[in-house]
């Protein structure tokens, strides 16, 4: 019996480069792709995967909020976190949130299928870079990217979502999107605390 895989990814080139790794496999039937949780939730109810492969960073709803509530609705399906971050707060809150694995979009396609096959066998797969990086302790050398430290300075200045989005040339979404990674990374509940923290671990120009 094949293994029907899923995509849950807002990049068509990352949902076409997986496809194009998993499409010779005859073990693998490829279910399709969603861009967001929403068409993700409402795939799920017309079908089940065996795994999906979910991107952290989504539009609207992360997906570690997304894990969360497919593990609770769909326990049968194994979910690999499918991410370019390797940072011990987002792995770890994966895999608490139901995650079966966690993979880098680096990844090779014998690390795709090895990583596929040890889920259902019901055993956890973690990827080196991130095994090693939840053997660290937390302590956080936070590492924010380019558009991140960018989003965090508009929101250091008081600019609105929308307004910082105007001035990026990018989309509300993308900036809220931005704004929950910063959180997460920060560990900060609001604006005011992720400021505080920013501060705190010297990410912020402070020459305004």
């Amino acid at each position: 019996m094949k293994t029907k895989v899923f995509i849950v990814d807002d990049h068509y080139m990352i949902i076409e480069g997986i496809h194009s790794l998993l499409q010779n496999e005859k073990e693998i039937e490829w279910c399709g792709h969603a861009t967001t949780a929403d068409s993700c939730l409402a795939f799920l109810k017309q079908r089940l995967p065996d795994v999906i492969l979910m991107d952290i960073n989504l539009p609207g709803k992360s997906g570690i909020e997304l894990c969360k509530e497919i593990r609770e609705k769909y326990p049968s399906v194994f979910i690999i976190a499918l991410s370019t971050f390797n940072q011990h707060s987002f792995i770890s809150k994966m895999m608490e949130n139901g995650a079966s694995g966690y993979i880098l979009k680096n990844a090779t396609r014998e690390e795709l299928m090895h990583a596929i096959h040890t889920v259902l066998k019901g055993k956890e797969y973690l990827s080196h870079e991130a095994a090693l990086s939840l053997r660290k302790p937390d302590e956080s050398n936070i590492v924010l990217t380019r558009r991140e430290q960018e989003v965090l300075q508009l929101i250091a200045e008081g600019l609105t979502n929308n307004e910082a989005a105007q001035k990026l040339f990018i989309s509300t979404a993308t900036v809220d999107t931005h704004r929950k990674n910063l959180l997460m990374k920060l560990h900060a509940r609001n604006t005011a605390e992720l400021i505080k923290n920013a501060i705190l671990h010297h990410l912020l120009d402070l020459h305004l």
